[in-house]
């Protein structure tokens, strides 16, 4: 592996692009610029047959460098490609559905790795989110391929929106190619925002188009209920957390619209619903812990109004994954509330949060983090929210509340982490709780139609109380007041 040589840094001011010609003069970064630029079809005759290609994380995929790899179909075999969540469907395995090319890998699905692994041509990769930069130490890594923002006066490029793991990439890749994209917005750290010039071996253009924009999914009228029983819990002061989808966006709306004060952020996505927050006046992170003043995150996804936000703004702080997800910097922060949704709830309080049986749906990212080390906050709290049921492929009405779940499951919390559980029927707090006083919350919140048929699994598992208890599943205020 090549040695590089060893970055630790922290942004202060950061120059304008300096890819031109100051004074009638090049600086030698602009020097070092010129040498390394060339086309992105030179720049992927570095990857050779056999070779372990990671791309950029979420918005600063590589989409240029990856079509031009994906040109190459027939020149090389056996080329292992790792992304996380790319912006719709990578060209590499659009390119070669056989698989014998191309590998593509993906440590977090969008949408378009779900239907490609629907396909059989892309393969999950595991991971908690917040060990993912340690992960290379141990695995190999041939060409580094990232979207970054143009290089500023110092020489540096931001990784813009993702910083995720990208510097761990970067220095244990054998070659690091950037992409630069003039629409990605410069991000402020933080720690590992950005990388050198020094410690690049080739710079490509991209196309410069805007950069993937994530709708805003809209509320529905369950996630409106649900988020209700979640704002009770969340107080002046409080540190918030926010997953992807309807539900936490509803959160996001309703914390703006409400009169909380000096709420704080710590969060592993920055999304819409925050800039919603801060313009509404509750975000002052004047009492967070771990960075105190700023929003902390490893990487955003939303509308151009968010990258437009981001863009050298000195309130956001972006972080690499390890250091904003690791369990015990989210616990520093007092009233930390973590807030993510998940698949199905077993009643042993497993949650299942990134697949459906073995078709797998999303990944484990950071929730695992978020509410191991909310729970281990300061007054904080973590809350793992669904509907109470989901439709079939024929209509049929199915409970999230499961007895057991369907075979091939991924458990993405296990029963001894989850605290509390949120459906449109209420909200339960299984920490401290025996395997019969788990089954009864959690069917004291199942919809009405699935209870009876949740309390006979219960008793054929033995986990269920002999007696007249049956009025608190009836009546389930009761459980709720003493959960």
């Amino acid at each position: 592996m090549k040695t590089r040589k060893s970055q630790s840094y922290r942004t202060g001011y950061y120059g304008e692009a300096a890819t031109g010609h100051q004074g009638g003069k090049m600086s030698p970064y602009q020097e070092s610029y010129k040498k390394k630029m060339c086309t992105p079809e030179e720049a992927v005759r570095q990857i050779k047959s056999g070779d372990w290609v990671d791309y950029g994380n979420f918005a600063c995929a590589p989409l240029t460098l990856d079509a031009a790899l994906a040109a190459r179909v027939h020149e090389v075999e056996d080329v292992k490609v790792r992304a996380m969540t790319y912006p719709g469907m990578a060209a590499v395995a659009k390119a070669d559905p056989t698989g014998t090319r191309f590998v593509y890998n993906n440590w977090h699905f969008s949408g378009g790795d779900r239907k490609l692994h629907d396909a059989g041509n892309c393969f999950y990769v595991p991971f908690l989110f917040h060990e993912g930069p340690g992960y290379y130490d141990i695995i190999n890594s041939d060409v580094f391929c990232v979207a970054v923002a143009p290089m500023d006066a110092r020489g540096y490029f931001n990784f813009g929106s993702s910083n995720s793991i990208q510097m761990a990439v970067a220095k244990r890749a054998k070659k690091v190619i950037v992409e630069i994209n003039r629409n990605i917005p410069h991000c402020y750290g933080g720690f590992n925002e950005g990388i050198h010039i020094d410690e690049v071996d080739l710079i490509v253009e991209s196309d410069h188009k805007p950069l993937f924009q994530l709708p805003s999914a809209a509320p529905s009228e369950i996630d409106g209920r649900i988020a209700k029983l979640i704002m009770e819990e969340i107080h002046d002061g409080s540190c918030i957390q926010l997953g992807i989808g309807g539900m936490p966006n509803a959160v996001g709306k309703m914390i703006a619209e409400s009169d909380l004060k000096d709420l704080g952020v710590h969060t592993e996505m920055l999304a819409d619903s925050f800039v919603d927050m801060f313009e509404a006046g509750r975000i002052t992170c004047k009492y967070t812990k771990y960075c105190p003043g700023k929003m902390a995150y490893t990487f955003a996804l939303g509308s151009q109004k968010l990258y437009d936000f981001l863009d050298k703004n000195p309130f956001c702080a972006s972080y690499s994954v390890d250091l904003v997800n690791k369990p015990a910097n989210v616990s520093m922060n007092d009233k930390m509330v973590a807030i993510n949704n998940a698949v199905e709830v077993d009643l042993f309080g497993q949650v299942s949060s990134e697949s459906s049986g073995p078709r797998h749906i999303s990944g484990t990212g950071g929730q695992f983090d978020y509410t191991f080390g909310a729970y281990h906050a300061p007054g904080g709290k973590s809350f793992i929210c669904l509907s109470s049921t989901t439709k079939g492929k024929n209509g049929e009405l199915i409970s999230r509340i499961r007895p057991t779940f369907t075979p091939g499951s991924i458990i993405t919390v296990p029963r001894t982490v989850t605290h509390w559980v949120v459906t449109e029927y209420g909200k339960v707090n299984l920490k401290g709780k025996s395997t019969w006083e788990r089954a009864e919350a959690l069917i004291s919140i199942a919809h009405p139609d699935f209870r009876d048929e949740l309390v006979q699994e219960a008793q054929k598992m033995g986990i269920w109380r002999a007696g007249d208890r049956k009025h608190k599943i009836q009546n389930p205020v009761n459980l709720l007041k003493t959960a």
